[in-house]
């Protein structure tokens, strides 16, 4: 919670004004991500999709945690991109969001995205 704190400063969001930082528990590391906003609003990117980024660039393929801080007036959950994204990369992961003010709510994963698309909903492969 502290590490996506202190980056949720880091946050360009001149247009919503609503700063995220989140980090994520791979492989024992902590990677950080921050909200990055763009004129072209559908261009933006989320905090949490940004530290998954950050892992995977480090070489990790699975997430154990993810920690959301917002300056919301209550915890805010990923979106649902940022779930689905998730659950590619740590269907069993716990999701912790707090606001600025301290109020915090943790959710299991797959009870933010029930019924998931994964790599599990391709069926069997017989390339593999």
């Amino acid at each position: 919670m502290a590490a996506a704190a202190e980056v949720r400063t880091n946050a360009y969001a001149p247009y919503s004004e609503f700063h995220v930082g989140a980090a994520v528990l791979a492989g024992d590391r902590v990677f950080t991500g921050v909200n990055m906003e763009n004129a072209s609003y559908p261009l933006g990117m989320c905090a949490e999709r940004n530290a998954v980024g950050a892992a995977v660039a480090a070489g990790e393929r699975r997430i154990d945690c993810i920690a959301v801080v917002t300056d919301a007036a209550r915890p805010t959950p990923p979106c649902g991109g940022c779930r689905q994204v998730l659950w590619e990369f740590g269907p069993d992961s716990l999701v912790v969001s707090q606001t600025t003010s301290g109020e915090r709510v943790a959710w299991a994963l797959e009870d933010l995205i029930p019924d998931a698309f994964g790599p599990d909903s391709f069926g069997p492969d017989p390339h593999r």
